[in-house]
């Protein structure tokens, strides 16, 4: 009898190629790395071949695994198509999840990795949004889940952590200094913008709106540029940027919250996937947040 290849086995293997470690692969998947090795184990069984050699630098095909990549996409691609093509499946009805668009662009693509290899038959909208404005969309059941920024011990939802917001100046033209300071900000509503401006408004800083953008791209093209500073989210403020404060005469900015909120109480296995994911990647519930 002919072999046959095992597409769960095929999956870890992929996992394991795109991330170049058996740890990142296991979180991907949501498995524990001894269950990822032993399924990749299997399939070199199964092939008859090494597929990865191991070195101090990390995990890298061999000359057969990567002949064996190519063929494992092009399975996987076909099983899910047929999957999404036929079947109860087909109408998988989205995961909807709303977030600001700086969570959207550098928090939740790896999260949403991990459900897409839970569950690839179900599609994924990302609904980008102002925090103010996804809790009602939330209430409404436009979107399943939300990840927002918020006050700290607001009510309602999963605290997930507190996070420093900072000021980020362009690497290296000194807008910081100028007077008034220039501000790259999203729209009136921003919870960041918000603290930030009364931040300045208490410590007497004079300061003007130099650029406004809903695109977090974009706002840190404007401070790249050296057009302006902007405040941020730890977290959010990507390498290039200089993180300033009152050593360079700016007021020191509060802790925001990251929170997650839930649509219903009972949300469909995907959701849940997706909602534990991001529990366990971004932090536990805080003691003081109320529950939903």
């Amino acid at each position: 009898m002919a072999a046959n290849l095992d597409t769960d086995l095929l999956r870890a293997f992929v996992a394991v190629a795109d991330a170049r470690s058996f740890t990142r692969a296991a979180q991907t998947l949501l498995r524990t790395q001894a269950a990822v090795s032993q399924q990749v184990k299997r399939l070199e069984d199964a092939v008859g071949a090494r597929v990865f050699e191991r070195d101090p630098r990390g995990v890298h095909l061999t000359p057969d695994g990567e002949r064996l990549l190519a063929y494992a996409r092009r399975l996987l691609t076909l099983n899910d198509e047929a999957l999404a093509a036929v079947g109860r499946r087909a109408g998988s009805r989205p995961v909807r999840i709303g977030a600001p668009d700086d969570y959207a662009t550098l928090l939740l693509p790896p999260l949403l990795a991990r459900l897409v290899a839970a569950h690839p038959e179900v599609p994924v909208e990302v609904v980008c949004d102002d925090s103010a404005d996804l809790t009602p969309a939330v209430e409404r059941g436009a979107v399943d889940l939300a990840l927002v920024t918020r006050m700290p011990g607001t009510a309602g939802g999963t605290a997930l952590r507190r996070e420093p917001l900072v000021w980020a100046a362009p690497p290296a033209a000194a807008a910081e200094r100028d007077d008034p300071l220039p501000l790259a900000v999203f729209p009136p509503g921003c919870v960041c913008r918000a603290l930030s401006t009364d931040a300045l408004d208490r410590a007497g800083r004079r300061w003007r709106v130099a650029f406004a953008s809903g695109s977090i791209l974009a706002i840190h093209g404007a401070v790249t540029g050296g057009l302006a500073v902007t405040a941020l989210e730890a977290c959010t403020v990507p390498p290039d940027l200089r993180v300033v404060g009152p050593a360079e005469g700016l007021p020191a900015l509060p802790e925001v919250e990251i929170a997650l909120l839930h649509g219903s109480a009972r949300p469909a296995p995907p959701v849940r996937c997706l909602e534990d994911a991001i529990i366990a990647a971004l932090g536990r519930p805080a003691p003081q947040s109320a529950a939903s």
